[in-house]
């Protein structure tokens, strides 16, 4: 009886934990910035505390969708893929032989997708953007009639499009795995998910700030460093060990996975800061304060929920 109950109500002792934590930062913040930098702007100070206030903001719209239900979930990350893809078409270079291409990605593609997840028609959603909109959007743009740099530019929007719609969208695709004995708890692997990657990206930075002195690649992430890599997959991987029970994993096999995700989401975060280096941006936009555009907190997401959703399909569903 006790332990049903504690299953009921894990995913409210979560958010309470994040509740917390959060309210912690938000206090040493104060501090920090009464005390610090006597109540004046201070760059650094004011930077953290805007971060923190738009965590915030995320947690209390993620935990309203998961208590909407399914719908509002998948509703939510349709309109993520949107803002992110969005963000990454503003940046890259297109000609108006490109228009009914990235019409079909917006407005055709995306929304499909998430139907598709909403549906749980796994075989076409697997495989919709890689086959079709892969052959279907250099079709579209050919007939455009315009050559000029063709490749890059069909490319680009095919990337985008994948990036930005396929992978993200396996993110609510775990509400979909039927994994026996862990009915109904399906959003507990998306907390998991979540909160592994992105507190590996919040561990990075401290660590590198702490300990950091050698740089990985100066040229495309200034700010990376190994010490801060090491220090925030490791954190990271303790903090996924440690949310075992919201999972049907035991501890070890959740610290494995942890590791896996957390290392393909670096990489993400550093592939897509190659491309912004290359486009000459510090960031992908300014929608969330302190963070950047909604791809600067989704890039190491991309990279880590499709192995993620594959990793539990394949062995537990």
């Amino acid at each position: 009886m006790i332990l049903e109950t504690l299953k009921q109500n894990t995913l409210a002792l979560v958010f309470f934990g994040i509740a917390c934590a959060l309210l912690l930062a938000s206090a040493v913040g104060l501090v920090l910035r009464l005390r610090a930098s006597k109540g004046e702007a201070h760059s650094t100070i004011d930077n953290l505390n805007a971060r923190i206030n738009a965590w915030w903001a995320m947690i209390l719209i993620l935990g309203g969708a998961f208590w909407l239900g399914q719908t509002a979930v998948i509703l939510l990350f349709a309109f993520i893929s949107f803002q992110v893809l969005r963000e990454f078409i503003s940046v890259t270079y297109t000609r108006r032989g490109d228009y009914r291409a990235l019409l079909w990605c917006f407005f055709f593609f995306l929304p499909l997708q998430y139907a598709l997840i909403a549906v749980a028609w796994y075989g076409l959603f697997t495989i919709l953007i890689p086959v079709y909109a892969f052959l279907l959007l250099p079709i579209s743009s050919s007939l455009g009639a315009d050559a000029t740099r063709f490749l890059e530019r069909a490319a680009k929007v095919q990337w985008a499009l994948m990036i930005c719609v396929y992978c993200l969208s396996h993110v609510p695709a775990l509400l979909t795995l039927d994994i026996p004995g862990f009915a109904g708890r399906n959003e507990q692997l998306i907390v998991f998910l979540l909160l592994t990657v992105q507190s590996s990206d919040v561990f990075q930075y401290v660590w590198g700030k702490l300990l950091g002195k050698h740089k990985l690649a100066p040229a495309i992430s200034p700010s990376k460093t190994l010490e801060g890599l090491v220090g925030g997959v490791l954190s990271a991987t303790a903090v996924g060990a440690a949310m075992w029970w919201i999972t049907p994993f035991a501890w070890w096999q959740a610290a494995l996975i942890a590791l896996v995700i957390n290392v393909l989401g670096f990489f993400g975060g550093f592939v897509l800061s190659a491309i912004k280096r290359d486009r000459g941006l510090k960031d992908w936009g300014s929608m969330i304060e302190g963070h950047g555009g909604m791809l600067d907190r989704m890039d190491s997401v991309s990279f880590s929920a499709p192995i993620f959703f594959h990793i539990v399909r394949y062995w537990w569903v």
